[in-house]
């Protein structure tokens, strides 16, 4: 095995070893295609800043990156950042402004802690009203708006599951009002999207913003911050700081690349213990916005069809979908893993994983990220185990932890998933899937009609192929109108047995539409009974399932799935914090 060696200290000039490292992963990489055969490329601790993503190909197949000392108690902290660094603050009327040229970002990062964008809670004044256009207000205060083309409307729970991010392109008098031109397509999309009818009333459009964000008059929350675009080229980032915060001793990033890290067509590439770190995603920024649908997917146009969901309710849905992309990227490798890394400060999501096979993620840990965890589609499989999921879709609030789509053989066993503002584990139409030894908690906290785990759609045509949800303990599914563990939306050949429900607004729903087709529920344990348990559909065998009230018997009649239930290997040192 022949080792390089990558230090931030370190010279591209020299010969990549332990005394003399190279400074970049890009003349690594090329060292490692010149060696040919198996290379191992050893980070040393620090931040290792991308000037640009990390390309890797079928060329670097069987190249390991490793943190160097992983596995040992002397294992070092390496950090891929795609972040930049801003210094020169100047300090005004207690606001901090640096200017910071072309820098675009969504996100800022102050001592590692993640700032929120500065906002205010929905539209001001006595009766904003919707227009063709955008809105209008009795208010006067958007016209104070001293840069309205990066003001960002957010509208939540357009459905329970949605949540929208819409661009505004100008504030101007009319008469006694103040009008707002919100920017297209973003706009129109919106209005083609969200038409429903809820007990024979019908909704067109996003509604009233619940939450306003980045424009300077926003500054009112030490921590926040606004990055002013008014002047094109000449920007300026503006922070309103914490007590005790100095900009002297203070290190602020804002992450700049949208990408870090993408693998194509690779074959035996391995990353152990690296973690990545500060990433964006700038497209809802853009007039296109940021049109939400369900989990990981948005709307850019194509049209959409209409759900009937029982008498006198309907919801239009995209004829088709686009996915939230991810900061690390694999793309038809075959044999990757990727084990011990941390993913953290991104904005977007964490790991995207598309066609291939055998790709390995294990005992990663995943947090303070805009969007998802995982997202995988069409791969063949993939195996994601003993990953500890917390505190994301901090952006994207409808973005899963986990999330399999269009899947043959995916294996999603013993995570950890909790404080998420809606799903655990989510998996859509596929084959052979096996959701396993799960723990989710805490999940929901946001959005609606979701569930720790959640199916939809045919997973096989016959029990042999189909999905198997067993052994999951899916406990504090928060908002209402949850279910639990939740079969939705047409699923078809799937078993759910052994598994424990409790705390959830409903621990799970046999009556959906489209109805569910060959669904097996066996040997289950709840604190309440599903939805329909009395009288379960024709597509449903409800056999041998628990209900057990008393929340200590519960938890001694299921002592024994409790205790295989989650990750397996929680030692610190294979994903050490940043």
């Amino acid at each position: 095995m022949f080792h390089l060696h990558v230090a931030p200290d370190g010279d591209d000039s020299w010969p990549g070893s332990l005394e003399r490292p190279f400074a970049t992963l890009e003349r690594a990489r090329s060292a490692a295609r010149e060696a040919g055969g198996d290379v191992v490329v050893l980070l040393r601790g620090g931040t290792h800043e991308l000037a640009r993503p990390l390309e890797l190909t079928e060329a670097d197949s069987g190249v390991v990156y490793q943190a160097y000392g992983y596995g040992t108690p002397a294992r070092e902290e390496a950090v891929l950042s795609g972040g930049r660094t801003i210094t020169g603050w100047r300090e005004r009327d207690g606001v901090w402004t640096a200017e910071v040229g072309d820098l675009e970002t969504r996100q800022l990062h102050v001592d590692g802690r993640r700032a929120a964008r500065a906002g205010i809670p929905g539209l001001p004044g006595s009766s904003p009203a919707a227009t063709a256009t955008g809105y209008v207000t009795d208010s006067a205060e958007p016209l104070g708006w001293r840069s309205p083309r990066d003001v960002e409307f957010v509208h939540r729970g357009v459905y329970p599951w949605t949540e929208a991010r819409l661009g505004v392109a100008d504030v101007s008098r009319d008469g006694g009002l103040t009008a707002i031109t919100m920017a297209r397509p973003a706009f129109d999309w919106a209005a083609e999207l969200y038409d429903s009818t809820w007990d024979g009333v019908t909704s067109t459009g996003p509604g009233l913003p619940t939450r306003i964000e980045n424009d300077p008059s926003f500054l009112r929350e030490p921590g926040t911050f606004v990055l002013d675009r008014s002047r094109p080229g000449d920007h300026v980032l503006r922070y309103l700081p914490r007590p005790g915060e100095d900009p002297a001793r203070t290190r602020v990033v804002a992450p700049v690349l949208e990408t870090l890290l993408r693998v194509a067509g690779a074959r035996g590439t391995a990353f152990l213990g690296l973690v990545f770190a500060d990433a964006t995603w700038l497209r809802p920024s853009r007039p296109e916005g940021f049109v939400h649908y369900h989990g990981s997917g948005y709307y850019e146009g194509g049209g959409v069809g209409v759900a009937v969901l029982g008498e006198g309710a309907s919801v239009t849905y995209p004829a088709a979908s686009v996915t939230i992309p991810a900061c690390v990227v694999f793309e038809d490798t075959v044999d990757a893993v990727v084990e011990g890394c941390r993913f953290t400060r991104l904005g977007a999501s964490g790991l995207g994983v598309s066609g291939g096979e055998g790709l390995t993620v294990r005992g990663c840990d995943f947090d303070t990220l805009s969007a998802g965890a995982v997202v995988v589609s069409g791969s063949r499989g993939t195996v994601i185990e003993d990953n500890l999921v917390r505190g994301i879709g901090l952006e994207y609030r409808g973005s899963p932890g986990i999330s399999i789509m269009g899947t043959s053989g995916c294996v999603v066993a013993h995570n950890e998933i909790g404080d998420v503002p809606h799903c655990g584990i989510t998996a859509g139409p596929g084959e052979g899937t096996r959701i396993l030894n799960n723990r989710t908690a805490d999940t929901m906290q946001v959005l609606a009609d979701g569930g720790g785990v959640y199916l939809s759609g045919p997973q096989g045509d016959s029990h042999g192929n189909g999905a198997l949800v067993r052994g999951n303990v899916i406990e504090d599914t928060r908002t209402p109108y949850n279910f639990g563990l939740y079969t939705d939306y047409g699923a078809s050949w799937v078993t759910v047995e052994g598994n424990v429900v409790a705390r959830a607004d409903n621990t799970a729903v046999l009556h959906v539409g489209p109805p569910l087709e060959n669904v097996v529920y066996r040997g289950n344990f709840w604190d309440a009974d599903p939805l329909g348990h009395d009288d379960p559909p024709s597509g449903v065998t409800y056999e041998g399932n628990v209900t057990i009230k008393d929340e200590h018997e519960l938890n001694a009649a299921t002592a024994a799935i409790r205790a295989r239930a989650g990750r397996r290997h929680r030692d610190r040192d294979r994903s050490a914090g940043a």
